[in-house]
């Protein structure tokens, strides 16, 4: 088992959409602060980093629409001053929730050069070189990015990877068209993150492809925005509770067991949670085959992404 640890957690990103601002659509968050001050959030942050370092989790993933994530995560590189942590974060988004939970809007998303003007010099004023992966935030095919050739030759230049996440029931179609962008003889994007579940599988034979093209893979909600730890169905639940086997590392164990996967992203909400999810390194491998041929569970994307959309900030 020590052995599948150390094999495993260099595939693992520690995601911050859940505790860099006081409100998301993830079910389940009862270890955050009561409050969700700055501060206490803050703390909380920092918790969950100190003990995923310690666990060997070297990857975070921030956005700047996570309220003030990147800057929590800058403050923790300072303080800690880890020199094997390196970060991927997003720009696309902005957070506007003004740090209430019930915010009539939380992000507002614009594809533009200005925006990506603005938020480069940002992150990369926060993070400097720890930044080595910038993504287009929720990329869709309907994104102007397509026909804007002046933000693709500027993201192009950065001197980082760049890369794109993707949402909405037609990812796949997105990831396509998105690797196939080039300029100049050679291609925008190098990476790519979408969303990918025992629930939501339809990105799969795209990021597959994309995976043996040379693009980087990572893929996220991979718990279904809390959904399969909180509530799993039926079957996915038997075998995390015959196996003895908490249902959100088991979830986490069948995206590792992807060998298309180079890295998988988890937002722990506390400690607590994030230990659950680390035992995710730990499934055996004929439980993770057991629960993947739980096709059965794979829901239509549009009426996954209906759900999704569905689900209250809190």
């Amino acid at each position: 088992m020590a052995h599948a640890r150390a094999a495993g957690i260099g595939r693992i990103a520690l995601g911050l959409a859940a505790l860099g601002r006081p409100a998301y659509i993830n079910v389940g968050r009862g270890e955050l602060p009561a409050d969700r001050s700055v501060e206490a959030m803050r703390a909380a942050t920092w918790a969950v980093l100190d003990e995923a370092y310690a666990a060997g989790v070297r990857q975070v993933d921030a956005a700047r629409s996570y309220g003030l994530a990147e800057e929590f995560l800058a403050g923790w590189l300072a303080d800690r001053a880890p020199a094997d942590v390196t970060v991927s974060s997003k720009w696309g988004y902005a957070y506007v929730g003004d740090w209430r939970l019930d915010a009539p809007v939380h992000e507002v998303k614009e594809h533009s050069l200005t925006r990506f003007r603005t938020q480069w010099t940002q992150s990369h004023g926060l993070l400097g070189d720890r930044l080595t992966l910038y993504q287009v935030h929720s990329l869709t095919e309907d994104s102007p990015l397509f026909d804007d050739l002046a933000l693709q030759d500027a993201l192009a230049a950065l001197p980082v990877r760049v890369g794109f996440s993707t949402s909405g029931p037609r990812q796949a179609q997105t990831v396509r068209r998105a690797l196939a962008l080039e300029r100049h003889g050679e291609r925008v994007f190098t990476s790519v993150q979408s969303t990918w579940n025992v629930l939501e599988r339809s990105a799969g034979p795209a990021l597959m492809e994309a995976h043996w093209s040379g693009a980087g893979v990572m893929v996220k909600e991979v718990l279904a925005n809390g959904r399969l730890a909180v509530a799993p169905p039926g079957p996915l639940a038997a075998i995390a509770e015959s196996n003895q086997i908490r249902p959100d590392a088991l979830a986490l164990a069948v995206a590792l067991g992807q060998p298309w996967v180079d890295t998988v992203l988890f937002g722990p909400a506390g400690t607590g949670q994030l230990r659950s999810n680390l035992a995710a390194l730990t499934v055996p491998p004929e439980v993770v085959a057991e629960a993947t041929a739980l096709t059965g569970l794979v829901m239509d994307p549009e009426s996954y992404w209906s759900d999704r959309a569905a689900l209250a900030w809190a």
